[in-house]
């Protein structure tokens, strides 16, 4: 089966990779046109422009860093639009809001194609490894169609219906997450700064109630200062803006994640945008006593 794949990021190279791996046919563009030499080592065919990997391939994925760049591939010129027509299907896995979706959706739709979202929940290990979670809503036979490749990519896939349910699950999802990486951060130095070994917190942690894979792979490199990212910090705060703004659209108060918001901004004022979401634990560690 061939697909094609757009946007070759942490997380769009390690899926794409695994489908090549597993005997897809794969058609790739970025806009980088050098992070694809890797995938064509592999086996991956390039396409020039989002519409001819479209015109090309009876599906298209896409996996994108912002809504900004979502609507681009798709509305800009030689993109996704200039290609889909009846019989073809667009699946963008990138997590924006369901406003996004939902124009990129009427005009996938509007010109015949189909259209499914399919956010993520995982980052680079995950993605590496096939582990994501997929949260997926739009064209039921589309994700039909599109379950083969779903099931490389990830560990299981959830169809939440109506287009937009798939972007609002995963926002939610990381509203959490951040929230919860705000919470470690602080508990981490507060162990710290009270004369208890960091160390001995996270193998507490681990054998408690909140035990977690998060904190069981972040806690370790957050303590060395080490932040490489899997999931770049400014993508964490940007998904934490979105999930407020879902918050406010229903009236749901979401104190601890606008604070959680505040924080992640705050370590982005810090040059810390394009390190791991984990960096957030220098906006706490900053603050030093003054030796005076």
């Amino acid at each position: 089966m061939e697909v094609g794949f757009l946007g070759l990021g942490i997380m769009g190279k390690a899926m794409s990779m695994n489908l090549l791996k597993h005997g897809f046919k794969v058609t790739v563009w970025n806009r980088t046109l050098s992070k694809c030499d890797e995938l064509v080592e592999h086996g991956a065919t390039v396409g020039e422009t989002p519409a001819a990997v479209v015109k090309k391939c009876k599906y298209t994925i896409a996996m994108l860093s912002d809504p900004a760049a979502a609507l681009a591939v798709v509305f800009e010129k030689d993109g996704v639009l200039d290609g889909i027509c009846s019989g073809k299907g667009y699946i963008d896995m990138s997590t924006v809001d369901d406003e996004t979706s939902t124009k990129i959706s009427e005009a996938i739709t509007a010109k015949g194609g189909s259209f499914l979202e399919a956010p993520v929940s995982g980052s680079k290990k995950p993605a590496e490894d096939g582990q994501l979670v997929i949260l997926a809503a739009g064209e039921k036979a589309l994700y039909e169609e599109a379950i083969p490749a779903f099931d490389i990519m990830g560990k299981k896939s959830f169809f939440l219906g109506p287009v937009g349910n798939g972007a609002k699950m995963k926002l939610v999802v990381n509203m959490v997450m951040g929230s919860m990486m705000n919470a470690f951060s602080e508990g981490l130095e507060l162990a710290d700064k009270s004369g208890l070994d960091p160390q001995t917190l996270l193998a507490v942690l681990d054998l408690g109630a909140i035990s977690n894979p998060m904190f069981r792979l972040k806690g370790p490199t957050m303590i060395q200062g080490n932040y490489s990212p899997a999931f770049p910090l400014k993508h964490q705060q940007k998904d934490m803006r979105l999930a407020l703004a879902l918050g406010d659209e229903n009236a749901v108060p979401m104190p601890v994640a606008a604070a959680a918001n505040e924080a992640f901004k705050k370590a982005r004022s810090m040059g810390l945008g394009d390190k791991d979401f984990s960096a957030v634990y220098e906006t706490v560690r900053q603050f030093k006593p003054s030796s005076s």
